[in-house]
């Protein structure tokens, strides 16, 4: 049975983020509020952990996974990008985006695009997500709350603890949120792709 933290969307509380961090560090799988939607995340380096997110969603290790970054600067330590990459990053985040680039040595092989060696990367524009970033000091390994059959994001809380409870170690409850996913932008050849578009704005993109 999973934990379930009521947590204010607009001042988390510390004491909250900080068990929600020592649930990620111990391998945990959690679920928390982005801004397009709820996402579900573990640690990193957490084999295991990335294992039984693949099952709640039904996916396979092809998928495009995300890593949720707190900044620009903690961008820098996992994608390979020019001048050009950075200045659409400086002026798209924090906000709904996710970006493919390709990875860098500090991304696992076994979470990187395994035929193109990329990896999504974001910074939400959320303050839940933001305080247990910053609290946890690396990325979280994400990906978007879709569940199988579904082509949206889940959006309320209470109805993801019925489906969800006994499948992850906590939910946090950040609030009724937006369906619609990120919109995301591959960078890792050089010019700008529009793969889907989201809920954010993609025209400076096309």
């Amino acid at each position: 049975m999973s934990q379930f933290f009521y947590v204010h969307p607009d001042n988390p509380q510390q004491r909250l983020i900080d068990q929600a961090i020592t649930i990620i560090n111990k391998g945990g799988v959690v679920i928390y509020p982005t801004d397009s939607g709820y996402a579900i995340g573990c640690q990193l380096d957490n084999k295991s952990a990335l294992e039984r997110i693949c099952r709640i969603r039904d996916i396979n290790k092809e998928h495009n996974f995300t890593l949720m970054c707190s900044d620009l600067s903690q961008i820098s330590n996992y994608a390979k990008y020019d001048n050009q990459c950075f200045r659409a990053l400086r002026n798209h985040t924090p906000g709904p985006y996710t970006f493919i680039f390709r990875a860098t040595r500090e991304v696992p092989k076994r979470v990187q695009n395994p035929k193109r060696k990329t990896i999504g990367l974001r910074v939400p524009e959320n303050k839940i997500a933001h305080a247990l970033l910053a609290t946890l000091g690396e990325p979280i390994l994400s990906t978007s709350l879709i569940l199988p059959g579904e082509i949206v994001t889940e959006s309320d809380p209470e109805l993801i603890r019925e489906k969800l409870e006994k499948h992850v170690d906590l939910i946090i409850n950040g609030g009724h949120l937006g369906e619609t996913p990120t919109t995301v932008i591959d960078m890792s050849e050089g010019d700008f792709v529009l793969v889907r578009q989201g809920v954010g704005d993609a025209s400076e993109f096309q």
